[in-house]
């Protein structure tokens, strides 16, 4: 698999273990590396911040990567496999078909984006 078929994949893997946390059948250790994995994944926070020439978006391309690598290999084959068929369904003409995933990433920053104001004002 060349490069650019594994950032397709990753296209598609990055929503099926969003979409496996709501599942029974995911275990416990699957759940909470998911859950860390999208956390840094949607955060605006690095552990190298994005304004270091070069290292700020090398660990953009090898830690999340590797969590969602690791991840995967926690959950079952099948059940992973079920919810990848499932991501791929998820976007129609490029853009998000259930976008209802979104909200809370909006009020999260509409709130950083309200304590800011409130306190420079």
């Amino acid at each position: 698999m060349n490069l650019k078929e594994r950032a397709r994949q990753l296209k598609v893997d990055i929503p099926a273990v969003f979409l496996s946390l709501k599942s029974k059948d995911t275990p416990l250790v699957a759940k909470l590396l998911a859950g860390i994995t999208i956390s840094y994944a949607l955060s605006p926070i690095d552990l190298i911040p994005d304004f270091v020439p070069v290292l700020g978006y090398l660990d953009d391309v090898i830690i999340l990567p590797v969590l969602i690598a690791l991840t995967v290999r926690f959950i079952p084959k099948s059940t992973f496999e079920q919810f990848r068929e499932e991501a791929e369904g998820m976007w129609q003409n490029g853009k998000p078909k259930k976008w209802h995933y979104a909200i809370p990433i909006a009020l999260i920053w509409l709130l950083v984006i309200w304590l800011i104001v409130k306190a420079v004002l």
